[in-house]
């Protein structure tokens, strides 16, 4: 039997570059010790992280310009798959400038280049064309200007349509109407979650009650993100579980929910329950987070780490 098909879509992507400085001083040239390129969006990083679990993936959403050409370029050189919708503007770029120390930071992010509607149609048309039964897509990350906030929620009814499932990850009002066209999970964090429903989110029975908040708008199952303290999944059937974290020592925690979403994904297409799942999503996460810079984990560190994430089933 053939592996389900996993996509990626990041709507609003960025090339990333980072300037290391000796120190911050306004007013006056400074001299870049140290620059490096990354290929931002949230669905990037989720591919990133299956190709290190030996899991191939398609990235798509809109690029555009001379930036997205390089952003595509990237892509697939680390061996991603691409199927992009071209606009006339540039990708953005996001500069962040950093000292040696990491204790201070100035980050500048463009706002992206403004989406057409008939832009917008023949990324929706890409996608019923490209979706089957059975295949996974994340839909991941912020909207770019000119995009509605029903946006994910069109491609979530399309995606359903077609027998495709998908995982949600995004903020707002995309994630509130989101959940209305009833994604098969979504995964926001705990400030996500607080600000969508307004609730407190200090105890597992306070976090559960937020998670069904999610489930009574439309989501089918709910997994909320809590850093260190892990992660509660809430299913369509009620129940209620907490991942706990493996111990690590954490180094960059960028691009760890994004890993969480890459490991889960992976998972669920090896037919693992979702409960069981998690545990693979966890350690992704934390593979990420115990390593330098923008690396993501790999294969033996996940399962070296998946090997220690405790499961337990709430009683609420």
């Amino acid at each position: 039997m053939e592996k389900p098909v996993i996509y990626t879509l990041t709507l609003n992507p960025a090339i990333d570059r980072e300037l290391t400085i000796a120190a911050f001083e306004f007013n006056a040239v400074l001299r870049a010790m140290h620059a490096r390129v990354d290929w931002g969006g949230k669905g990037f990083n989720v591919s990133r992280l299956l190709m290190g679990l030996g899991a191939p993936s398609t990235a798509t959403g809109f690029v555009g310009g001379k930036a997205g050409e390089f952003l595509q370029a990237g892509l697939q050189a680390l061996g991603i798959r691409t199927d992009f919708v071209w606009v006339q503007d540039e990708t953005r770029t996001n500069v962040s400038i950093v000292t040696p120390t990491g204790g201070q930071y100035i980050k500048v992010n463009e706002a992206g280049p403004a989406i057409a509607p008939e832009k917008q149609q023949e990324l929706l048309a890409k996608i019923e064309a490209l979706a089957s039964p059975g295949d996974w897509w994340v839909l991941a990350g912020s909207l770019p200007p000119g995009v509605p906030p029903s946006f994910y929620a069109q491609i979530i009814n399309i995606l359903n349509a077609q027998g495709a499932l998908s995982l949600l990850d995004t903020t707002g009002e995309a994630l509130r109407l989101g959940c209305g066209a009833k994604p098969f999970l979504i995964k926001p964090n705990a400030e996500e979650t607080q600000a969508l429903t307004g609730l407190p989110m200090t105890t597992p029975a306070e976090i559960a009650q937020a998670a069904s908040h999610l489930r009574g708008l439309g989501a089918r199952h709910v997994v909320i993100s809590l850093g260190k303290a892990g992660a509660l999944l809430q299913t369509a059937e009620n129940e209620n579980w907490l991942a706990h974290s493996p111990s690590i020592q954490e180094k960059n925690p960028i691009g760890a929910g994004d890993s969480m979403v890459g490991g889960l994904v992976w998972a669920l297409t090896q037919g693992l329950a979702l409960p069981d799942a998690l545990t693979w999503g966890m350690a992704s996460g934390a593979a990420t987070a115990s390593l330098s810079g923008t690396a993501v984990g790999a294969r033996p560190l996940i399962e070296e780490l998946q090997a220690q994430v405790r499961l337990e089933k709430l009683q609420l």
